[in-house]
């Protein structure tokens, strides 16, 4: 062994070790190991920056924030809203939402899939009266094996695509990896819809900022335009429309507060009041088309690059607005914002949101200058709640986000553009359609795990360069001289996955990729399928809930414990490996 290839050892050994006691996050680790690889000589200097330019790093980046944006659409949870109430057992609740999050995590990015599902989950939840525990942990799984089938839908695969370019000069495509994924995604479905036994299904999840807050449901106005959907229809098409998770409270019209009957015709400027969970309620203003209390009213102003948005507050015990009706506020004219909800504990409204008599305690959902709110709050006596995401009264531009995942995809699938320009140019065009505002673009962007893949792909390197690759494929290759081609692609398989859940997927494929390569060429084979074989295993991480942040995003929700993942987890890590290794064998030959 080289002084060079010991140093680049002992720089894995360490950044491992650093990743595994996880008290330092793992984009400070990577730093940490790109400066010492620098330092100690297997980095150049002159590449020591080369990874943030590397093409990795867009594509992953644009396809969060593109995702985030079909996330925000509302096209899911509209498509699923028919079918959603006549689902009534829990098992068809599950197989409908974890083959809803696998099909989706095929062409947007897995963890926005799944956060895209998670409101969809709870309300099904509810209505079976079933723990979201039963579907949470299946979804996160779904969402990892649907990442498998497409270029995008995981960043495993992104970068193996980049560094099969290196190696062969062709790229992996955009449906390269579709017949394994699709195999595996197809037998992992089925695997959940029976195995979710293994699950505690008593585990109770963490409240909500609603639950801890006792945020009862919202009331809220919508106006029925000329070309609402719910115009020339019934109060009880109007409720079927709405959802269970939303009452009709009153119809208000030429001034007159009614009873909602089920056989009366909804006419245009007809004022609905409705009730609900915000989401719900968002989701149901967004399926009729209404136009909520104050949306006509502009809240802009003259300050360049102003967003507007809604922020909740509870009322203060010395605010201006105790005892006063919302009506006689003002709020619009006095202080440039619209009063969209109102919530009160243990109480459903019968009154307009005009003509309800504010107390201390109440929630409020303000629209209005996000940038003025806070000055804004503190004039009015109102305290600010967490942040938690509130869409009511935001607009919703459902189609385009999907038009142009779509395009992106085709131009890259065909080759008509590079991935990397392709979902560049998708990236800012549903900012600059209003999908996405510039502050929720930067927010959504996950620039932790950015700098983590910028800061590696150099230490990747250095791991091939020093000749470290070869040597790990040299003792590989002689424990997997006496197994046959299908144990060594699955040995290959087996520490990726090993691997991740320390590593996390990115860094497992910089580490592994390059390993997998040498070891396929020491045994003769092809480096295609063994490059396939990594990044399955590095996405599979079904073990821990700190492998990839899909476990870690239901970990809380589904009141997890850390070994109740191994309790699923296990056995369809088995399942991957006996069906992995022999999908990838078919589809890409070891010989040629």
């Amino acid at each position: 062994m080289t002084m060079a290839q010991t140093q680049a050892f002992a720089i894995l050994a360490g950044m491992m070790a650093l990743f595994m006691w996880g008290r330092l996050r793992y984009d400070l680790v990577a730093g940490l190991a790109l400066l010492a690889a620098v330092l100690v000589g297997v980095v150049p200097y002159e590449a020591a920056f080369s990874g943030f330019s590397d093409d990795i790093v867009i594509i992953v980046g644009s396809a969060l924030l593109v995702s985030a944006a079909v996330a925000r659409s509302g096209i899911i949870e509209a498509a699923l809203h028919p079918l959603a109430p006549k689902i009534t057992s829990a098992r068809a609740q599950l197989i409908l939402l974890v083959t809803t999050v696998t099909v989706l995590s095929a062409f947007v990015k897995n963890i926005g899939a799944l956060a895209m599902m998670l409101p969809v989950a709870f309300q099904m939840a509810k209505r079976s009266k079933t723990s979201p525990s039963m579907f949470l942990m299946p979804m996160a799984f779904g969402s990892l094996l649907g990442g498998l089938t497409t270029l995008i839908g995981t960043s495993p695969n992104i970068i193996v695509s980049r560094l099969r370019a290196e190696i062969t000069g062709t790229p992996f495509a955009m449906f390269d990896f579709a017949p394994v994924g699709v195999g595996l995604a197809a037998a992992g479905i089925a695997f959940l819809a029976i195995a979710y036994r293994l699950l505690p299904l008593n585990r109770a999840g963490a409240p909500t900022l609603g639950e801890a807050m006792d945020i009862h449901d919202y009331l809220t106005e919508g106006r029925v335009r000329a070309e609402s959907a719910i115009a020339g229809k019934t109060v009880a098409d109007l409720r079927g429309s709405a959802g269970p998770e939303v009452v009709v409270t009153a119809v208000v019209r030429d001034g007159q507060k009614t009873s909602p009957l089920p056989d009366m015709v909804m006419r245009e400027n007809d004022i609905v009041l409705l009730q609900g969970e915000p989401a719900a309620l968002q989701q149901a203003v967004a399926r009729m088309g209404l136009e909520l209390a104050g949306q006509d009213r502009s809240t802009s102003t003259d300050k360049a690059h102003e967003e507007i948005g809604g922020v909740e507050a509870v009322i203060g015990p010395d605010s201006l607005l105790i005892g006063q009706a919302a009506g006689d506020l003002s709020l619009h004219a006095r202080f440039n914002v619209n009063l969209l909800a109102v919530s009160r504990s243990g109480q459903r409204f019968a009154d307009r949101l005009r003509d309800i008599q504010l107390r201390a305690g109440d929630i409020i959902l303000l629209q209005g200058s996000l940038g003025d709110m806070p000055a804004l709050l503190r004039d009015l006596g109102c305290l600010p709640l967490a942040t938690r995401e509130i869409r009511l009264g935001s607009v919703r531009r459902g189609v385009i986000p999907i038009a142009v995942l779509a395009g992106a995809m085709l131009l890259a699938g065909t080759g008509s553009l590079p991935v990397g320009l392709a979902f560049f140019g998708a990236a800012l065009l549903v900012v600059l359609f209003g999908s996405l505002s510039l502050r929720e673009a930067y927010a959504t962007v996950q620039w932790p795990l950015l700098v983590m893949l910028g800061a590696l792909i150099p230490v990747s390197e250095a791991i091939r360069t020093t000749g470290g690759a070869d040597l790990i494929a040299t003792w590989l290759s002689n424990i997997a001289h006496s197994l046959p081609p299908y144990g060594a692609l699955a040995l290959i398989m087996a520490a990726a996955m090993a691997l991740t859940p320390f590593l996390n997927n990115a860094a497992t494929v910089l580490v592994m990729a390059p390993i997998a390569v040498s070891f396929a060429g020491r045994l003769g084979f092809q480096p295609d399928a063994f490059l396939m074989a990594v990044a399955v295993g590095a996405a599979c991480d079904f073990l821990t809930p700190i492998g990839h942040q899909c476990n870690t995003l239901v970990m809380g929700p589904g009141g997890y414990k850390f070994a109740d993942y191994a309790r699923l987890g296990a056995p369809l890590s088995l399942l991957v490996l006996a069906l992995g290794a022999p999908l990838i064998m078919i589809t890409w030959p070891l010989t040629r």
